[in-house]
């Protein structure tokens, strides 16, 4: 008992080294601590941190394989924490918030989230949603470098690196799965519809312009020029196509 009190002093729960490890970030104890003991049930290993100071500092120290960020959160907001871990880590974000309007949602999804739930939320739900993201990081390849080549984009699908004209492009998580599953059929229309459910893996329930965010921050991280598409084209009604290569 004294060890376990001890592990969550730090916010840290010990687990094997190959078990994916989960950052809870959430001011509320008494809720940060019921979905840690969800997540570990699951066998899942957990650290917590109460405040957005804590959260960068933990996300940098012990890189986990998955944030779950509340919002409304002390010291740096959860916006910019979000904002700073996509931009410098790349680390799957699930926001868990009471902000629950489209605008809400679309704006967690334009500074790097990869999935939102709002409260109050079902902790199987959430354990769900978690899988899910999780499964989609992770490497179901084999062991050998695979690399897709489109035009002058270079997929690397094992190391989950990306460049174009031999420049590095950094994408999210969200953003490689979503270019991955473009390049993989190009030249194909997918609606909004299919690429929710390609990319998101589940029948997702709100607004389907978070298909056009996550497309415009590819773009723009490829250099792409939205009126005159070299790379990914709009069809007008329905989604999207990757340019078949000259």
């Amino acid at each position: 008992m004294m060890q376990e009190t001890e592990e969550r002093r730090h916010g840290l729960s010990q687990n094997p080294a190959d078990t994916p490890m989960i950052l809870v970030v959430e001011d509320d104890e008494n809720l940060r601590r019921l979905v840690a003991a969800y997540l570990e049930r699951e066998g899942y290993g957990v650290c917590e941190a109460p405040d957005g100071t804590s959260a960068m500092r933990m996300a940098e120290e012990l890189s986990p394989d998955l944030i779950i960020l509340d919002l409304m959160i002390p010291g740096v907001e959860g916006w910019e924490v979000a904002r700073r871990v996509a931009q410098r880590h790349g680390i799957p974000i699930l926001m868990l918030t009471a902000l629950n309007s489209e605008d809400d949602v679309l704006a967690g999804f334009e500074v790097g989230a990869d999935d939102y739930l709002t409260k109050p939320f079902s902790p199987k739900v959430l354990v769900a949603r978690v899988r899910a993201i999780l499964r989609r990081g992770g490497t179901s390849q084999s062991d050998e470098v695979q690399v897709v080549v489109h035009g002058s984009i270079e997929m690397n699908l094992s190391s989950l690196t990306v460049f174009v004209d031999g420049r590095s492009v950094d994408l999210t998580a969200k953003e490689f799965e979503l270019l991955r599953v473009l390049m993989a059929h190009p030249g194909r229309a997918f609606t909004r519809a299919e690429l929710l459910e390609l990319v998101w893996g589940y029948t997702f329930l709100g607004d389907s312009r978070v298909v056009d965010v996550h497309i415009g921050h590819i773009r723009r991280k490829l250099g792409d020029n939205a009126a005159d598409p070299v790379y990914i084209r709009t069809v007008r009604g329905s989604g999207y196509r990757l340019q078949p290569a000259s």
